[in-house]
Order: C-alpha cells, then structure tokens, then sequence
C-alpha cells in the first residue's frame, strides 16, 4: 500500500460532514483545553480502492491528544479516518496509516485510538440479527481482533474496552419533501409532533446569551438521568468556536422550545459539510406532555434541510430494542423519525509503547476514563 502522510494545518482542514473532524471542532476542543494535529492523508495502490465522501483517495485527518501524566499521552482520532479501504482491508489500512504517523507524534504517545466511523462488518451479517430484526452487536472482543488482524504483519490492532463516540446511530434522509418525512415517522411520533403545535410549543433559535438556559435545562436532565455534568465551559466552546470561521464551513444553532413563557428543551445543532448533527440536548421535568422535545427535532429536521443539507444525525441510540439497554429510551424516541440505523465499528487501539499500553487498559477497566 502507498500511503503518505504531511502535516497540515488544523484551520485548514477541508470541509466535511463528518463534525468531529473539521477545523471547527479542533477549534471547540481548543477552547475545551484539548490539543489537537492535522495530517493530509493520502493512498494510492493498484491493490487497494480507498474513497472517502468527496470520491477521491485523500482526506485530512484531525487527531486530538490527551495527556495522561508523567509525560505520556494518547492521541484519539474522533469519527476518522474517513477513508474507507472495505472490511477486508480494514486492518492493514490501519496499521499502515499508525505507523506512518508515528513519527510525527509526541515521544510520549503510547497509543493511537481510533473511533471507527465504518460500518461494522458484522451489522451486515445475517446471523448477527435475532428473529424480530434485532441487532444482536459485533461478537466477542477476541473474535473482533482476530478478523481485524488477520492480514496484517503485526497483528497490534486491539478493541478498546468502551467506545468514546456513539457507536450506533440514526441518520434521516433529508432529500424527502417535509411531507414525505412526516410520512415515515412512526405515527406516535408524528402525533407528538403535531400535538405539540396544538399545544402552542415554539422552537426558537437563541443566540450565545442563552447559554444559562441551555445548563439549567442540561443539569436538570444530569440530574433527572444521572448523567456526569460538563462544566459550562464545555458549552460556550461549541458556540463560541463557530465565530471563528467566517466561510459557512460551519453554522452552529442553540434552538429552544418554549411554551407559556417557559423554556422546556434546548438542543446544539451543527451543520458542516450538507450534513446536520443534533449534538447535545436537554428538557426540563415539567410539563413533558407538551411534547416540547418533538417539536425540537422536527424544527431541527426543517432547518438542517432548509440548509441544504442531505442528511441529519441524532448521534447515539443503543445498538437494539434492548429495554434493558440505558440507552434504549433514546432509541426508541430516535427511530420514531424514521431514520435508519447505522454501527459503526467503535474505538480501536494501535499500542505504540505495548508495556505502558497493558498498564493503561488495566487502569481503564477500574475508571470513567478520560473524555476527548
């Protein structure tokens, strides 16, 4: 495989739709504390196909680091690389793209990280699915590793023990007509949608001033779902990121639904690149039954294609219907959109320093570890 590799430069990152690797959340993660690096990544081979979403065989790659003390850092790669080499290429890519960038990482970095975009092999498998169509996940972490490794020379590449990013997702297809887009919801979820006009709930879009309303409605959620809470800082780096680019590459809205005077949710939508994320959101406790988390995402829906947007991401579900799953209430009110599904393959280690790594995964299992 030709794979080269060259430093660039974080601002100049070529738009995306995939959030977590443009300039702007190197920008967000910036003013977060978090520093991060560009590399222009490309591949040419007669033996290996590689596109990305512009249909070439180049992309830039952002990689944040992470310091862990006593000069030891990790460098995690969010949602990249956006290369795609095919499931049977997956590994070798992998382990050719870790070792060309190792010589422009800190002496210190132990590890590479890589949050997988790509669609799990194994949620195209038949025998992966129960008899109701439910996703039954990737198998076992050994058996992950073997088929990953299998062509590659050093068989290095390790599942981590827990993914940082949503693994499994719900993507809308924004190319329908609004009507065509009611249609497919789950009549439960468009009659909340349209109760929550009749109840007179509106959606709002507030500028950086808002903040305040954005953590109160975020901390009652923390504390309603016993979630970890950010500091407020965590959040006027996503809005105060977007300022700092002027070309459209990125647009940022805080959008709020009230009623009767009353802020009941609140949600970050970003938009780069023709695709639209719904990237945090949070509701207060009362009078949920006004439906004021419905009307958000449908005006959300509206504006992301109004836009010109193709797609929209609710970014995180379970993998299944599992009710058992902590995250199943999520799914069960994001497919109501009539989105589809998407896995992705998760976090994926490439230890540079294997002694010090072993050490990391063992403090790892007894820890919340660390947020990138």
């Amino acid at each position: 495989m030709d794979l080269s590799v060259h430093p660039c430069k974080t601002e100049d990152i070529r738009v995306t739709p995939v959030l977590q690797q443009t300039a702007y959340w190197s920008e967000v993660k910036k003013l977060q504390g978090v520093s991060s690096a560009a590399f222009s990544v490309s591949v040419t081979s007669d033996e290996l196909t590689v596109t990305a979403a512009t249909g070439d065989s180049s992309e830039d790659l952002l990689v944040l680091f992470q310091e862990i003390g006593d000069g030891l850092s990790i460098a995690y790669v969010p949602y990249g690389p956006e290369l795609d080499p095919g499931p049977e290429n997956f590994g070798p890519f992998l382990e050719e793209l870790s070792e060309t960038l190792r010589g422009f990482l800190p002496a210190g970095c132990i590890l590479i990280r890589y949050d997988l975009l790509w669609r799990s092999p194994w949620s195209e498998e038949d025998d992966r699915f129960d008899e109701n169509g439910n996703w039954l996940g990737p198998p076992e972490q050994r058996s992950q590793e073997i088929r990953i490794n299998f062509p590659t020379h050093n068989w290095n590449l390790r599942k981590a023990g827990s993914n940082i990013l949503p693994a499994d997702t719900v993507f809308i297809d924004l190319s329908r007509s609004e009507d065509e887009l009611l249609d497919r919801m789950r009549a439960k979820t468009r009659y909340n949608v349209r109760l929550a006009q009749r109840r007179g709930v509106e959606v709002i879009s507030a500028d950086r001033t808002r903040l305040d309303t954005w953590y109160d409605l975020y901390r009652e959620t923390c504390s309603r779902n016993g979630i970890n809470l950010h500091g407020r800082f965590f959040f006027r780096a996503v809005a105060d990121a977007a300022t700092a680019f002027d070309d459209n590459s990125a647009d940022m809205e805080l959008l709020v639904a009230r009623a009767d005077g009353e802020d009941l949710a609140a949600m970050f939508l970003v938009s780069t690149g023709k695709r639209a994320t719904y990237l945090f959101g949070a509701s207060a406790t009362k009078k949920r039954n006004l439906m004021p988390t419905y009307a958000l995402q449908w005006e959300a829906i509206q504006r992301a294609k109004h836009k010109g947007c193709r797609e929209y991401d609710m970014f995180g579900v379970s993998p299944s219907a599992d009710k058992a799953h902590p995250m199943y209430g999520l799914y069960r009110f994001k497919t109501g959109f009539g989105g589809y599904i998407f896995h992705r393959m998760g976090c994926w280690d490439y230890p540079l320093d294997p002694a010090v790594y072993d050490q990391l995964r063992t403090l790892e299992m007894n820890s919340t570890g660390y947020h990138v």
